[in-house]
């Protein structure tokens, strides 16, 4: 689904990013964690293609496909999808209005997954004015259960929110993720930064990876990673025998 080979990012004439490998097989769901400022957000804008996050070295690959130059309107036609951690308020745009853009106008799903997060009293106000924490979490999951993607990008989806929204989200993110299947009938694939790890409650994961610097330093069984930042912190992941 996703290959990142030896891949540099500058933003703002800063490099960011250095020396990045992944691998994200089609079906798997990886999280990545790292402390605050280590450049896991950056990695996310740049999959997904924001024009300040400047690729200088490497590549990605979606599908097979080189999607390194390739404009943001276009990867998401591909497939790829992202719910932002801190995302915009959009006044004069109700948000029904984009879920109608995005789906083709297919009425009944807009309604059917807005009930599903509680988001259907919501459609006729401007995208996230207003909306708190949870609200403008349900908003961002609600436009990738109309948008499907095939690879999924969460930026740290239970910051912020209380934990029956967080129950409510794991469901959403669960279905999108097609977590109902049997692991080799998965065609769905993601990457989700988290910094507590509560997302994992609701979300198997296949693999962890930890960010320190701008670099994956370490690889591994994502609950048995997240027990050892807790009790040993990041500096452990500098010099994991795992790398």
């Amino acid at each position: 689904m996703l290959t990142i080979e030896d891949l540099h990012v500058e933003v703002g004439e800063k490099e960011i990013l250095h020396d990045i490998n992944l691998r994200i097989p089609a079906g798997e769901t990886h999280v990545l964690m790292g402390p605050n400022g280590s450049g896991k957000s950056t990695l996310l804008m740049t999959i997904m293609g924001f024009s300040n996050f400047h690729v200088t070295q490497g590549k990605i690959l979606f599908k097979g496909e080189d999607v390194t130059r390739m404009p943001i309107h276009e990867r998401a036609k591909r497939g790829i999808g992202i719910m932002f951690q801190r995302p915009p308020t959009v006044s004069g745009l109700k948000l029904g209005k984009l879920l109608a853009a995005t789906s083709g106008n297919r009425a009944e799903d807009i309604q059917k997954y807005a009930q599903i997060v509680h988001m259907d009293r919501f459609l006729e106000r401007d995208i996230n004015k207003g909306f708190s924490g949870g609200e403008i979490k349900r908003s961002e999951i609600l436009q990738l259960l109309i948008q499907n993607p095939d690879f999924l990008m969460l930026d740290e989806p239970e910051s912020g929110v209380d934990l029956e929204n967080i129950s409510l989200m794991g469901s959403a993110i669960g279905q999108l993720l097609e977590k109902d299947l049997h692991g080799r009938q998965r065609k769905k694939s993601g990457l989700i930064i988290t910094h507590t790890g509560y997302i994992l409650d609701y979300i198997d994961a296949d693999a962890g990876h930890v960010m320190c610097d701008g670099e994956i330093k370490c690889r591994g069984n994502p609950r048995e990673i997240l027990k050892d930042i807790k009790v040993m912190g990041y500096k452990e992941c500098m010099v994991c025998h795992h790398v």
